[in-house]
């Protein structure tokens, strides 16, 4: 793993099977997504609130964190992983949901503010930085803010869902250029979709 690659993915999301599914959770899926394809298996671990898992990479170990603190929470356990494997938050990324993209859409970035996600909010301030890498999983908006709430609880239709999938599957494909710290290259991947 290079010295600026990733070593810990972030999935965001709220635990339980009346979440499970729904757009809030697309950062789960993501780190499910990855598990999944790499033969990792994501453990309950107390000290760290979250579901845990291990990939033994040709670049080196990478660590996946669920967090099930639920979302307005997150920070307590992403911080809590990063203290423990002494974890730089330039070498972290965070997967969630973005109302602000349209369905299907990724995009790549470090820094930045929380743009009024709750589990990007508490993320900042347990770490006490701005400097993690975040995927944005777009999901599009309902139309209104009244309607956010019941919208990101809700579950997208299966042409969204879908489109959500797709685009993780091309998140978790980039996962060689982000461990070796090739971000521009992924970027490139991703934006042009």
């Amino acid at each position: 793993m290079s010295d600026s690659g990733i070593q810990l993915i972030v999935g965001l999301g709220n635990p339980g099977a009346q979440y499970a599914g729904t757009r809030h959770n697309a950062g789960y899926f993501l780190v499910d997504r990855v598990a999944e394809r790499s033969g990792a298996e994501l453990r309950p671990e107390a000290k760290f609130y979250g579901l845990m898992g291990r990939v033994n990479h040709p670049e080196g170990d990478l660590r996946l964190l669920k967090p099930t603190t639920f979302m307005n929470h997150s920070g307590r356990s992403v911080a809590a992983v990063c203290r423990y494997f002494d974890i730089e938050p330039s070498r972290v990324l965070i997967a969630y949901d973005e109302l602000d993209l349209p369905v299907g859409t990724v995009k790549l970035k470090q820094g930045g503010g929380h743009a009024g996600h709750n589990g990007i909010r508490d993320s900042i301030a347990a770490l006490g930085s701005r400097d993690f890498w975040r995927l944005r999983i777009g999901i599009g908006h309902p139309g209104s803010k009244e309607q956010v709430i019941g919208y990101v609880l809700s579950h997208p239709s299966r042409a969204d869902s879908d489109a959500i999938l797709a685009a993780v599957d091309e998140a978790e494909g980039c996962l060689p250029e982000l461990l070796a710290g090739e971000y521009q290259r992924a970027m490139n991947h991703l934006h042009r979709r």
